[in-house]
């Protein structure tokens, strides 16, 4: 039996690695591999049993999961990146909500005869549309960049706020079965478990964020005391109260995540990584306990309560939330279309499945198979269908003209603001706090992390952003940078500043330009010249091409007083300069991005130009 078990552990691990691997080649979520190979393994090939393999542990295991996959996804909801939203996202995340969870429900509870308990449990679990799913699809379809924020704003807002509302609805059907008929016990016991969650998640988030925020706890430790932290949490608060321990692990995320002075992004990038070893393994032992023979006798059933979810429950909640706004059908439509399920679906009705058919409840087992088939439906259909519904909408965008800043040093600040200023979407990436600061204060988009870390490739938002510019003073994260994004917009829409170490090295020492990506404006522009000339004053400027004044014209009036660095045609397209551009590159109607030095400097140049003459 141990042996048996320590394999089932390591094939389970195997399994899961080569999901996610495949997930990340494919550009899909990894969530639609899981759950196949899960099928497959379990009531497909009847290689795993997960209630023989853990026997009465699967259901405290699972539980502890799904803990800390609702922990991390709560500790991702700030209430500063809420602010500023269109009044659209507000009202799908509550009309739209209320619409979509009812209407589910009905239609559900109608078709299957279902105990409307268990009706309104599944249509609060399938109304979450995960960033973990929608991003990955959002950056093959490329829609629009309303769409895309909208979209990609209510599943980051829905993931902890839809588990929370399962969470709620869950708590209150175990209220009403402990309590009998009597309504007034069921009140108590629901807001008995709501007291609970909420005062240990609460107290618990700003102990928790305390320590963290004195430095009481050391650096090395940080990770591991915050997971100890809500496992403990979970215990003690569902030891008080059954199912409060969801709620409480929750509303702690929410507060450590909204506390000052509280940094988050080591326990973010920790959790991120416990959350994917967490989600492979769960998804593909509940996958594995999925009834093959409920799948077949609800078959059109299920397709049935697809269909809607998809063709009719989405559409009701885009048009209930969006009247008034001003949003073309066009756009309406293709909200309506993409909202696939997620993690937190599979892992909250799995676990709730299991619970209320422990507590007796007829058909709970039913909420997994009819969830499973939710979300395997709406990633492939989805997946599918997206990009060309789009490109026949006309609400696609072109390939993205947004560039990506590695570094928000003064260099980056400086050219970007000009970018900005010319109508391009900009964002800088930097680890430095003081550099992220000055970016934010001069009205630039910045990341505050690693741009090649695990956190940036979770948080680090690309949509219409189609090439990386390399101008940090680090030389070896440009070119990790250049290798990093390659794979993200092609090794010709990568660029980086030419490095000083390595136009002195000799050619055997030189990296191949393969890795070094193309070179940035030119060969002697490097950071430290460029820093320099920003020091003394230079500044860009964008200048007309035109039939009266040439690009001859332009080079007589600046000659090497000018670094030309953009290039924008007549149509705004945006071109990187490698070099000093030929006059047929610069027709009529061009304009030039350059970085013009400071006339003082230019006055110096010219007199150690004349006195070294004068010497010979």
């Amino acid at each position: 039996m141990e042996t048996s078990l320590v394999m089932s552990f390591a094939l389970i691990g195997v399994l899961g690695l080569a999901c996610q691997w495949i997930a990340w080649r494919l550009r899909l979520p990894a969530i639609l591999f899981l759950l196949i190979t899960g099928i497959i393994a379990g009531p497909g090939v009847h290689w795993l049993d997960p209630d023989a393999l853990f026997g009465d542990m699967l259901f405290p295991l699972v539980s502890m999961a799904v803990a800390v996959i609702l922990f991390e996804g709560s500790l991702t909801l700030k209430f500063t990146e809420i602010q500023g939203m269109e009044n659209v996202v507000w009202r799908i995340l509550t009309v739209g909500v209320l619409t979509s969870w009812v209407s589910i429900s009905v239609f559900t509870g109608w078709l299957l005869d279902l105990d409307w308990h268990l009706a309104l449990l599944f249509g609060s679990m399938v109304i979450v549309t995960g960033p973990t799913v929608i991003v990955p699809m959002l950056r093959s379809v490329r829609p629009t960049a309303r769409i895309t924020n909208i979209l990609r704003w209510e599943s980051i807002l829905i993931d902890p706020l839809g588990a929370l509302l399962a969470v709620l609805v869950f708590n209150f059907i175990v209220a009403q079965s402990s309590g009998g008929n009597e309504w007034l016990a069921v009140m108590l016991l629901f807001f008995k478990i709501l007291a609970i969650g909420a005062a240990l998640g609460c107290g618990a988030g700003y102990l928790c964020g305390w320590l963290l925020r004195n430095e009481v706890v050391p650096s090395y430790l940080q990770n591991v005391f915050v997971l100890i932290s809500v496992l403990a949490v979970f215990a003690v608060s569902d030891t008080l109260e059954h199912e409060s321990g969801l709620l409480a692990v929750t509303v702690m995320g929410i507060w450590l995540a909204n506390m000052r002075g509280v940094q988050t992004e080591g326990i973010l990038d920790f959790k991120e990584s416990l959350s994917i070893l967490l989600i492979s393994g769960l998804f593909i032992i509940l996958a594995a306990r999925v009834n093959l023979g409920d799948l077949v006798t609800l078959s059109w059933q299920a397709l049935a309560i697809l269909a809607f979810v998809h063709f009719i429950a989405r559409p009701l909640k885009i048009v209930s939330a969006t009247v008034g706004a001003s949003l073309s059908w066009q756009e309406k439509t293709m909200i309506s279309w993409i909202g696939p399920r997620g993690i937190i679906a599979a892992a909250v009705s799995a676990l709730f499945a299991l619970r209320l058919s422990q507590l007796g409840f007829e058909g709970a087992d039913l909420l997994v198979t009819l969830t499973f088939v939710v979300i395997i439906g709406t990633v492939v259909f989805q997946s599918l269908t997206a990009k060309p519904l789009a490109r026949w909408l006309g609400v696609m965008e072109q390939a993205p003209q947004g560039l990506l800043f590695i570094g928000a040093n003064s260099v980056s600040r400086t050219i970007a603001k000009e970018l900005k200023k010319n109508g391009f979407e900009v964002m800088l990436a930097d680890s430095y706090r003081t550099n992220v600061r000055q970016a934010r204060m001069e009205g630039l988009k910045v990341f505050h992390g690693n741009p090649v870390s695990r956190l940036a490739e979770k948080e680090l938002d690309l949509v219409g952003i189609g090439r990386m510019l390399g101008l940090s003073q680090n030389d070896d994260l440009n070119l990790l940078a250049v290798q990093r994004y390659t794979r993200e917009f092609g090794k010709k829409r990568v660029y980086a500043l030419s490095s000083q170490a390595s136009q002195r090295k000799s050619d055997r020492e030189k990296i191949s330009e393969e890795l070094v990506g193309v070179v940035l404006f030119s060969e002697d522009a490097t950071y430290s010249k460029l820093a320099s000339l920003v020091a003394q004053g230079a500044e860009m400027r964008t200048t007309n091409i035109s039939e009266e004044f040439t690009f001859e014209d332009y080079l007589e009036k600046y000659g090497n007083k000018a670094i030309p660095m953009f290039l924008l045609d007549s149509r705004k397209r945006l071109s990187i300069l490698s070099g000093l551009p030929s006059a047929d590159q610069v027709p009529a109607g061009s304009r030039i991005v350059a970085l013009v030095k400071a006339e003082r400097v230019v006055e110096k140049i010219e007199e150690k130009k004349q006195d070294a003459a004068k010497a010979q």
